[in-house]
């Protein structure tokens, strides 16, 4: 494809997937894709624990769990999904990013805690469709950008003269733009593994690598998304979305 096309291509999907200023954190697709590559990673007593949770439903998988916490978004959950970070400071401080446990760095750690229980399996099931989406949540980089402009969504952007917002392009616009299958992507991620540092999981610690992304020079583009952007963009959207399934087949790989 010239760069041209290219060019054409991706504008016109822009304007196709990005309609709602409350976009959802990587789509549906980014969010299965994290859970396969997860899959792809559990071990052979994580996976039979995972199935037997999920055997409560029939024909669940890890891929078609993924986007249960956005299909039952409310009121009262809606700020788990996020984390609001003021600009200029990517120290995670629970008081003044989080209040009353309200963001997605606390809501990943009470998820994780249900989960690690040996109590009632419904209520591990739901744990393990939270733990799933939010693990997926918390590396979209705008899921852990800046209050002002929540997250994105009020940055209005140009996709060749049609409005946009910069969080979905990272929700949508970069994964659709590889124009490749979901299982073309996982394939592609883990036949180049990450070196990630083996440390215990830290949700904070994650959403201040994703703030920091936001806070870098040129994240945020000058109205119009640009055939550029892209090019330096969807390599580290692949490395988030590569990192999320590393991280959620670790804690899956800790239950017992």
């Amino acid at each position: 494809m010239t760069r041209t096309k290219r060019a054409l291509f991706i504008a016109g999907l822009l304007a196709l997937v990005m309609q709602s200023s409350e976009a959802l954190a990587w789509g549906s697709e980014g969010h299965k894709i994290v859970a396969m590559l997860a899959e792809a990673q559990l071990s052979s007593a994580a996976r039979k624990e995972v199935d037997r949770l999920l055997a409560q439903e029939t024909g669940a998988t890890l891929a078609s769990i993924s986007t249960w916490a956005d299909e039952h978004r409310n009121p009262a959950t809606a700020a788990w999904h996020y984390v609001n970070f003021p600009r200029g400071d990517c120290n995670y401080q629970p008081e003044r990013d989080c209040p009353y446990g309200k963001c997605v760095v606390a809501a990943i750690d009470r998820q994780l805690e249900v989960l690690r229980t040996s109590g009632d399996d419904e209520k591990r099931l739901n744990a393990l469709k939270y733990v799933v989406h939010f693990i997926g949540d918390i590396h979209q980089p705008l899921h852990a950008g800046f209050g002002e402009d929540r997250g994105g969504n009020s940055y209005q952007l140009q996709a060749f003269m049609r409005g946009s917002n910069l969080h979905a392009v990272w929700d949508t616009g970069l994964i659709k733009s590889l124009q490749q299958e979901n299982e073309q992507i996982v394939k592609s991620l883990l036949v180049r593994p990450l070196s990630l540092q083996k440390t215990s999981f830290n949700a904070a610690a994650i959403a201040m690598e994703s703030c920091k992304i936001v806070s870098q020079s040129g994240f945020y583009p000058d109205r119009l998304v640009t055939p550029e952007y892209v090019d330096r963009y969807v390599p580290v959207m692949a490395y988030q979305l590569a990192a999320a399934g590393s991280r959620l087949a670790q804690v899956l790989n800790e239950l017992k």
